[in-house]
């Protein structure tokens, strides 16, 4: 997808002009905020929900929250991947359009670029694993793609992608690690930018932090990059499960984690690193700080969007709030910076791409397991509901 010598530097006005480039062809998704989450966010959790965790007998953080949500999950195709691609295909010559596009994904980059393939009148080759979702493979083919099927491993994906670039010289679109794939996730956060200071009428002229999050690291360096310039403090969220959470274990010994083997149900986060996102997550000029969040955590910010908000996310989507709800060192850092005026945070919704099946199964799976996400949101749920009464 050309030499990174050649592609536009990672710069804010680099996706200003990546966001001129794609704007034709995504949309303008919305900026929610929620009262009832805010207030559970500003509201200490309980010594009683702290119990089992790190901070267990500590005294809980009491930050001052607003939150601000960009619902990426109504983005076209369902995920802010549409962005992406759509950017990197505006950069693509002549030549490389007429010979088409190939890239390999099980998901929501597949059908991304699928759409963007068929808009500018490409061909697009997808390889998939041949246990994919077999949604995800008709959606994939709904927008014109030849689909290649592979084994699971990314070796085996990789070996059928050499093949077909043999075969008609199609030009590799990554899912995540390139520059034009980068800057064209970033154009999410122009457009938070502006939508939080129209709605709410110039007095948040700035927003104080956002957290995006973290697989692959497309969109989180992204965002960072967009945003760098502006003094809005950029933070990552993942995973903890099975070590799901390698951004944030590979800034912290300094080196890049390159495989991640978890079956974490942000399955949308399961992908490490790759060293062009790494260099740029590394940066903490850039990135402030990664947060990682247990799967318990998830499935109860996963609940409160669904029954608060009635938005349908997918579970990757909600790592940022959960965060910002259940890590108390996050909230410590709030509590701290912010003091009395507090923070207004811009959480990214990434995608919605999930069916009311797999949410159902999600909270069905394990009995014991469901309970004690329903103890974590109990035990700061009630305190809210006070608070709100009150």
């Amino acid at each position: 997808m050309g030499s990174l010598t050649t592609t536009p530097p990672l710069t804010r006005a680099s996706v200003i002009e990546a966001h001129g480039l794609i704007k034709p062809h995504v949309h303008l998704t919305p900026v929610l905020t929620n009262t009832t989450l805010s207030t559970l966010a500003s509201t200490p959790q309980t010594p009683e929900a702290l119990k089992g965790t790190p901070y267990e007998g500590q005294t809980p953080a009491k930050p001052e929250i607003r939150l601000w949500f960009k619902c990426e999950n109504f983005q076209r195709v369902g995920a802010f991947k549409a962005r992406g691609a759509f950017h990197a295909l505006a950069r693509l010559s002549e030549e490389e359009k007429a010979k088409g596009v190939v890239t390999h994904s099980s998901g929501n980059h597949a059908q991304a670029l699928a759409l963007a393939a068929r808009t500018h009148n490409i061909p697009a080759h997808i390889v998939m694993p041949t246990i994919s979702t077999p949604s995800k493979i008709a959606g994939t083919r709904s927008y014109g793609a030849t689909i290649h099927f592979s084994g699971s491993t990314s070796e085996e994906r990789e070996a059928v992608v050499t093949t077909v670039i043999a075969a008609t010289g199609a030009t590799l679109v990554p899912p995540y690690n390139h520059p034009n794939i980068i800057l064209g996730q970033g154009t999410l956060a122009l457009e938070l930018e502006s939508q939080v200071a129209e709605l709410s009428n110039g007095a948040v002229k700035t927003l104080d932090a956002v957290i995006a999050p973290c697989g692959g690291g497309g969109m989180l360096s992204g965002v960072a990059t967009a945003l760098a310039p502006t003094g809005v403090r950029v933070y990552g969220a993942e995973p903890s499960f099975e070590g799901a959470d390698d951004a944030r274990r590979g800034v912290a010994a300094g080196k890049r984690v390159e495989s991640v083997k978890t079956l974490t149900i942000a399955d949308g986060l399961r992908t490490p690193l790759g060293d062009v996102t790494w260099s740029v997550i590394s940066d903490p000029a850039k990135v402030k700080g990664l947060f990682a969040v247990t799967e318990e955590q998830i499935k109860a910010a996963l609940r409160l969007v669904l029954e608060r908000m009635k938005v349908l996310v997918e579970p990757s989507a909600v790592v940022g709030l959960a965060t910002v709800l259940y890590n108390e060192d996050f909230r410590r850092i709030v509590e701290k910076e912010g003091g009395e005026k507090g923070w207004d945070i811009g959480l990214v919704f990434s995608g919605g791409n999930t069916t009311v099946e797999a949410i159902g199964k999600l909270y069905a799976v394990d009995e014991k397991k469901a309970e004690r996400a329903e103890g974590v949101l109990g035990a700061h749920g009630e305190k809210v509901a006070e608070n709100v009464a009150g």
